[in-house]
């Protein structure tokens, strides 16, 4: 058995000798037998282990028995042990959680600390093949992408399962025959827990009426849908970057590139949008995933929430992926409004703004002309005008004629996406809006034969490449 896990590990690149590896120990049968099969291995590769023991202070009496053999285990051996005690029950109940959920955090942040404090590479979890076929029927049970259809995966970043190449009879057979002693946990009969439900009547079921070497099976396509699972998740990222637009703290998806990808791609490349946002993937679902594809055959400007606090919204380009949180800030941090004529220059956010008066002759044509400066009539206009973002009510003046239209109506004809609307800035005289800047001016307060006064405004961030010439 240990030349199977050898070989397993050394496939998958598990471990090697600089490795210090944080292996968890319930005292149970599986954890014991990684702790032993490590111990093994750590004599031809070399690596360090720290074992850790969470007591989750949920079955009293055994419990503490647990924590007990795992001290004694350690000190044996000569291993260094961290002790973890957590009131699971009282974690669950504060954050509304199962205590199935609650035990997995609780574990989780204990390998993590003592990760930290010794600093330590590698996460070994004594998962085997049987745990596998559970999380399998679990994940298909629940809705699945494909990568729930692997079940756990041997490596996945520092996190590593050298037993998952064994059934659990393996592990039963392992330590009977070496006579090594584990602890043994009753609620793993008890059917109040879901994966316990899965364990003992649907695997029983299909091992007893169906085929008994269905756990081998399972394992073996789960095998071949990790392969397949790499070989679209190369080609995924491959299309990426033709697909997507990264900025300022959101990605937008460009339909028009989203449509040439073959449809089983499409998934997977919205979620890697939205885990660029996140940074986590575990409460991404195949839900998530769906609504998204959805909204791209949407209006523009419909949009829904998804997991931490990341909002998807269908725009002129795509779909824009960003922290709906984060927006609304921003959005609230720009919408202040400044009076122009309190200060000759101002800055807000990456746009530099300057005005002057001027006497008409003074004015070239090169500064009439300046697409990064507009110039405007101060005999006629008043002098309460304002740099802000857009408002209700807003309109500008679209000809010499006098003809206005919905500032709302302008952004919808330029197709400027909803999203940026309430970031751009204007020059405006109470609703009248007087210069969207970075798209046109308007036709009011223009300079005439009988000006005697020029306001002469200049706002620019510097990129005046990208700023129109109206």
């Amino acid at each position: 058995m240990i030349k199977k896990v050898a070989r397993f590990v050394a496939k998958w690149e598990m471990l090697n000798k600089a490795d210090k590896v944080v292996v968890g120990v319930s005292g149970g049968a599986d954890s014991v037998c990684l702790l032993f099969v490590l111990m093994e291995l750590q004599k031809t590769i070399g690596f360090d282990i720290i074992v850790v023991h969470v007591n989750h202070l949920l079955r009293g009496e055994d419990a503490e028995s647990d924590e007990k053999y795992v001290r004694e285990l350690c000190e044996k051996y000569h291993l260094t042990c961290e002790v973890y005690r957590e009131n699971v029950e009282w974690i669950a109940k504060n954050k509304r959680e199962s205590l199935e959920e609650a035990g997995r955090n609780v574990r989780r942040e204990a390998f993590e600390q003592t990760l930290k404090k010794y600093g330590g590479t590698k996460i070994a979890l004594a998962h085997h093949r049987n745990d596998n076929a559970e999380t399998l029927l679990m994940n298909l049970a629940r809705g699945s992408g494909l990568a729930g259809l692997g079940g756990m995966r041997p490596v996945k970043e520092n996190r590593i399962r050298p037993l998952l190449c064994l059934e659990r009879k393996e592990i039963e057979e392992y330590l009977l025959k070496r006579q090594i002693a584990y602890c043994t946990d009753e609620t793993n009969y008890s059917d109040a827990y879901t994966r316990n439900r899965v364990r003992n009547h649907v695997i029983r079921t299909l091992e007893q009426g169906v085929n008994e070497k269905t756990v081998a099976h399972f394992s073996e396509t789960m095998e071949r849908i990790w392969e397949l699972q790499d070989y679209m998740e190369e080609e995924a990222e491959r299309r990426y970057d033709r697909v997507s637009l990264e900025k300022e703290n959101k990605t937008v998806l460009l339909k028009e590139e989203y449509e040439k990808l073959p449809p089983i791609l499409r998934g997977m490349v919205i979620k890697k949008a939205i885990v660029s946002m996140t940074k986590k993937e575990k409460d991404i679902h195949a839900v998530h995933i769906e609504e998204v594809q959805k909204l791209m055959g949407n209006q523009v400007g419909r949009q829904i929430h998804l997991p931490y606090g990341v909002c998807a919204c269908r725009c002129y380009e795509g779909i824009c992926i960003t922290f709906a949180r984060e927006m609304r800030q921003k959005e609230e941090a720009e919408k202040q409004e400044i009076d122009l004529l309190q200060s000759n220059h101002r800055q807000i956010g990456e746009w530099n703004i300057s005005y002057e008066i001027k006497n008409a002759e003074e004015i070239s044509r090169e500064e009439v002309e300046n697409p990064y400066t507009k110039c405007f009539d101060c005999d006629i206009m008043d002098r309460t005008i304002v740099i802000r973002t857009r408002a209700a009510g807003d309109y500008i003046t679209i000809n010499e004629s006098g003809a206005k239209q919905k500032l709302k109506s302008y952004f919808i004809n330029e197709k400027i996406p909803k999203e940026e609307r309430d970031r751009v800035l204007l020059l405006a005289d109470g609703s009248h809006i007087l210069w969207v800047v970075g798209y046109r001016r308007g036709c009011a307060y223009q300079i005439g034969k009988n000006t005697k006064h020029i306001l002469k405004i200049t706002i620019d961030k510097g990129e005046k490449d990208n700023v129109r010439k109206n």
